[in-house]
């Protein structure tokens, strides 16, 4: 995999020691079960970000001046749990380094070790799910640390809350807390959805964001496609309410499956990821 930065940044805004953000790119596709490829996602992603336009409208902004440093790939792929050891540790240090973590799947099992590591450094967050999938299986094939599995781990650690779900299984129903999951048919007629999550959560949130959240119009290149799905502007739209009333401690962007044939979804992934790090670090 070869070694790129986010943005195509010059040196000036890449040095570790000087940058606010940090990129971890996590390339593993050990669990997904249909359509394979999300461990392309990340060098795609990064490949996408060349290209953007770093002054972001919305926030009038640049926070690419903040210095964004990309890590070298998480590489381990012998089983999900020692790839979410591995991503503990780096997540952990970068965390002891005061910087803010955002990491590039991969398949949404490497959420688990990041996570973790943030539960050493806040007793009280929440981890704000954007997905088709409630992702609620107490095991699933053996393991449980499958990406069907990871905000059941989520919740062992922090209170939870679940945005734009459409697909369940009938044994993820105990797992999930009514309460706390946002079913997109149910948001497509709520006026208010964005500030009930929002009530949800506490002061300090991670998110993590299964590209899947998407619908497909807008983002085919997923692993487990599901229709329905939001609008880019509202997601957008509910991340700069989250951003407005919550403390965002760190991101992770999951299942991308590039497409050859069809870069726009590689550049959505880097688009939104900047437009978030612009709302994040605007003014600070």
């Amino acid at each position: 995999m070869e070694k790129l930065n986010y943005g195509g940044l010059d040196n000036e805004f890449t040095a570790y020691e000087n940058a606010r953000i940090v990129i971890l790119p996590v390339p593993y596709d050990g669990t997904s079960t249909w359509l394979k490829g999300a461990d392309k996602g990340p060098q795609a992603i990064l490949e996408a970000s060349a290209n953007m336009e770093l002054y972001d409208i919305e926030t009038d902004s640049e926070v690419y001046t903040q210095g964004i440093a990309t890590l070298e790939a998480v590489t381990e792929d012998q089983s999900p749990e020692a790839m979410s050891d591995a991503v503990e540790k780096q997540v952990d240090a970068i965390l002891m380094d005061k910087k803010f973590p955002v990491l590039l799947g991969g398949e949404h099992s490497v959420s688990i070790g990041s996570i973790r590591a943030f539960a050493k450094h806040y007793e009280n967050f929440s981890v704000l799910q954007l997905d088709a999938h409630s992702d609620m299986r107490d095991n699933y094939e053996g393991s449980d640390h499958n990406h069907a599995c990871v905000m059941a781990r989520a919740k062992e650690m922090a209170t939870v809350a679940q945005v734009g779900i459409r697909s369940s299984c009938i044994e993820e129903k105990h797992n999930i807390d009514p309460d706390r999951i946002f079913y997109a048919h149910e948001i497509k007629e709520s006026p208010t959805w964005m500030y009930n999550v929002s009530e949800k959560l506490n002061d300090n949130v991670y998110i993590t964001i299964d590209l899947d959240v998407f619908d497909p119009a807008y983002m085919p290149s997923t692993g487990t496609p599901e229709p329905d799905g939001l609008t880019y502007r509202e997601v957008i739209n509910f991340l700069k309410l989250i951003n407005e009333r919550h403390n965002i401690i760190g991101l992770d962007i999951v299942e991308l499956c590039p497409n050859e044939m069809n870069k726009a979804p590689d550049f959505l992934a880097s688009k939104l990821i900047y437009q978030l790090l612009s709302m994040k670090f605007n003014h600070a």
